[in-house]
């Protein structure tokens, strides 16, 4: 016999996910004083990947209480370098980003997402406002009033809202009748951590490759970096397989040792890529949030970036329809708010990773005048800066330097 989550269907708050935009919805939407069920197991603390976080996620992680972490487990990223490693025929000139000429001390932390996760799964634990179950959903209801859905302990949940953070295959998505346009790639992702001789300075380099980026982050301390190794599945498979001298080699050939001599640390993953873009971003008194809104290849460090920026709009949305967060005019409004954002940061990615594949002369002459376009107008990187770290303050900036004028 299941037993009830709620008795009233009071308004309840149903997350599905415990990932970290699972975990941040939790958390967020409990700081709205509302009651929020958690389903999901613990989040996985063996993930060898960290996360470049903005200075927005930075801001809402802090006001989620997760600041004091932040400060001590993350690295600044005072500057972003674009390096055109091809062998191709045009190449693009390199692109040197610094938070200094927008006048930020930081575009944002480096943060391993284990200790990402481990701090957030900490502050839902503790929340008395968070219901977590640590258990999946097994079948979902959407109704007209409120959503049911069964756990997999046998738990049933009435909520007037559901939050969909479970994942790429999304389950809920489904349920709530949004299709999705999916797409493998034919790229995986190497990762790893890794110490080198030289200090990284805080700098973040991205070496554009014939199949896909390979990008350095830097880590607390100065002498080790992060790094995500964007190439062909079976190379990145071949590099996963080589001891850890002989892939210290490698990386610091593809890295052209501009960190010096690289020692790779122990423990090392392969991703495979894909990009998922759903039709709806909510229906049915279900709302996507995380990779069930939108998937597609490690580049610019868009990704958690964006699952955060579905959460912070979400809570908005619950914030201005308190009565029933779920009505349809609720998701209507998440829908607008999130649309241009995800469509244009996903279109922008996918647009960019294709142009690295192509051989096409087109698509290298494209590339190499956008990225020569960045690197010659200060005006125009600014505003790039500045959109990459917090969508529409390009445009704002622009429009006070018209005023000013």
């Amino acid at each position: 016999m299941s037993k009830d989550a709620n008795d009233n269907r009071d308004g309840t708050i149903l997350v599905a996910g415990t990932g970290p935009a699972g975990l941040a919805a939790a958390l967020a939407l409990a700081a709205l004083d509302r009651r929020v069920v958690l389903a999901g197991p613990p989040p996985v603390l063996t993930d060898q990947r960290t996360t470049a976080l903005m200075r927005p996620a930075v801001e809402f992680l802090e006001g989620l209480g997760l600041g004091d972490m932040l400060r001590e487990e993350a690295a600044p990223l005072s500057t972003m370098r674009v390096v055109d490693a091809t062998q191709r025929l045009i190449r693009s000139p390199t692109v040197t980003f610094r938070a200094a000429e927008i006048g930020e001390e930081a575009f944002g932390l480096n943060i391993p997402n284990a200790r990402l996760n481990a701090a957030l799964a900490d502050a839902a634990r503790g929340d008395a406002r968070i219901s977590w179950h640590e258990s999946l959903v097994e079948e979902w209801r959407p109704g007209p009033q409120f959503v049911s859905a069964r756990l997999a302990d046998g738990t049933r949940v009435d909520a007037a809202l559901a939050v969909a953070a479970d994942g790429r295959n999304s389950p809920a998505r489904a349920a709530a009748g949004i299709s999705a346009h999916t797409r493998r790639l034919p790229q995986s992702a190497l990762v790893l951590n890794f110490g080198h001789a030289r200090h990284h300075e805080f700098t973040s380099t991205e070496l554009h490759t014939e199949h896909g980026p390979c990008t350095q982050v830097p880590l607390p301390g100065g002498f080790r970096s992060s790094l995500v190794w964007v190439t062909r599945p079976e190379e990145a498979e071949e590099l996963a397989a080589l001891d850890e001298a002989a892939l210290s080699v490698r990386l610091e050939a593809r890295l052209q040792s501009f960190l010096g001599k690289v020692t790779v640390e122990p423990g090392r993953q392969v991703y495979p890529l894909s990009s998922a873009l759903p039709a709806r971003f909510a229906a049915r008194r279900i709302a996507l949030v995380g990779e069930a809104a939108h998937v597609f290849p490690p580049i610019t460090a868009q990704g958690l970036n964006l699952g955060i920026r579905d959460v912070m709009d979400l809570a908005a949305v619950v914030k201005t329809h308190p009565d029933d967060p779920g009505a349809t005019a609720a998701l209507a409004l998440y829908d607008m708010r999130r649309r241009p954002d995800i469509l244009a940061r996903s279109s922008a990615v996918n647009l960019f990773n294709a142009s690295l594949l192509s051989s096409l002369i087109p698509a290298q002459l494209a590339r190499s005048a956008g990225l020569g376009l960045l690197g010659s107008a200060p005006f125009l990187r600014g505003f790039f800066m500045r959109e990459g770290m917090r969508p529409g303050s390009g445009f704002s900036a622009l429009l006070s330097a018209g005023r000013r004028a």
